[in-house]
C-alpha cells in the first residue's frame, strides 16, 4: 500500500536538478562532500541544504570522517521508491 506523504516527501527531494544530479553521482558509491562541491558551483551551505533535504526525505545517509560528511544513496528508500510509482502506475514488478 502507497504511503502518499512519504512518497510526495521523496519526490519533492527529488524535484530540484542540483539534487537530482547529486543523486546520479552518488549512485557510483560514496563521496565526499568535497567532491560534490567540486562538480557545482554552489557553496558549501547550499551544499549542506540540498543534501539535508535528501538525508530527510531518506534517500541519503551520511557520516562524518575528519571535517568532511561522506554521503551515500539509501537503496532501501530508493527501491520502495521506485514500488511506490511502480504501484501508482500500475506496473508493479
Amino acid at each position: 500500500m502507497i504511503d502518499y506523504e512519504e512518497l510526495a516527501e521523496m519526490l519533492k527531494a527529488l524535484s530540484d536538478p542540483n539534487r537530482l544530479m547529486i543523486v546520479e553521482m552518488l549512485s557510483g558509491g560514496e563521496l565526499c562532500a568535497c567532491k560534490l562541491l567540486e562538480r557545482f558551483r554552489i557553496t558549501q551551505p547550499t551544499l549542506s541544504h540540498h543534501m539535508k533535504t535528501l538525508r530527510q526525505a531518506g534517500l541519503v545517509k551520511g557520516h562524518k570522517e575528519g571535517k568532511w560528511m561522506h554521503y551515500t544513496l539509501d537503496g532501501e528508500r530508493f527501491a520502495m521508491l521506485t514500488d511506490a510509482i511502480g504501484e501508482l502506475t500500475g506496473k508493479e514488478k
